[in-house]
């Protein structure tokens, strides 16, 4: 059934009754369609941030350089300390060792007195040098 038949009141019966009315474009046509990527020219070009980033990196290495200038001058400080200071410790343990070896020496002819032929403080083996004691002390047993 049609509208006209169902409202009561005059109407269109088919389509084929509507006005030819086409949809076309605007008197003077439609504005050209934009499909060109175009990014926004914001913040410094790309010139600027080379020359940025390589005055940051520049500025940070002399910064490294500097610090290593003020190590190596600590660190030499620290060295010729030791070398001033070398010698004084030296004597210190050579008279240590001197004390020690002289007891080591009265342990040793107290010790071995009753054997014939024996001469206190020689060497037992037959290379022939004398080597110092490795450790602090001579004989950790004697007191």
């Amino acid at each position: 059934m049609t509208e006209a038949a169902i409202r009561k009141k005059p109407g269109m019966v088919s389509v084929k009754d509507m006005p030819i009315l086409q949809d076309g474009p605007p008197p003077g046509g439609f504005p050209p369609v934009r499909y060109a990527r175009r990014i926004p020219n914001k913040g410094p070009s790309a010139v600027a941030i080379f020359f940025a980033a390589f005055g940051a990196f520049s500025w940070g290495m002399y910064q490294v350089g500097k610090g290593n200038k003020i190590r190596r001058a600590l660190k030499e400080e620290k060295y010729a300390a030791r070398r001033a200071i070398l010698p004084v410790l030296q004597a210190e343990e050579d008279e240590r060792f001197v004390k020690e070896w002289k007891k080591y020496l009265e342990y040793e002819a107290e010790v071995m007195k009753d054997v014939p032929g024996w001469k206190v403080g020689e060497n037992v083996y037959n290379s022939g040098k004398w080597v110092p004691p490795a450790t602090g002390e001579l004989r950790p047993d004697v007191w």
